[in-house]
């Protein structure tokens, strides 16, 4: 299974983590700067939930928001 919310659709986003050197100008030096731009994923916050679907208990992955805003009937 992907790590894919089943209610909204939300995935993996693609983003960048900046490296800087330098000493910042508000300390008295002349400014950062990049030497470096790697790439990382950032992940949804999934949970592993019962949930009734279509009248039966089903597990799904759901994410956080999806379960605060209430698109989700639990399963207990």
């Amino acid at each position: 299974m992907a790590r894919i919310c089943e209610i909204c659709g939300k995935g993996s986003v693609k983003a960048s983590r900046i490296t800087r050197r330098g000493k910042a100008k508000k300390e008295g030096g002349i400014g950062k700067h990049i030497t470096k731009v790697a790439g990382r994923r950032q992940k949804p916050n999934l949970k592993k939930v019962k949930a009734i679907i279509d009248g039966s208990p089903k597990t799904i992955k759901v994410c956080t928001q999806c379960l605060k805003s209430g698109w989700v009937e639990r399963a207990y």
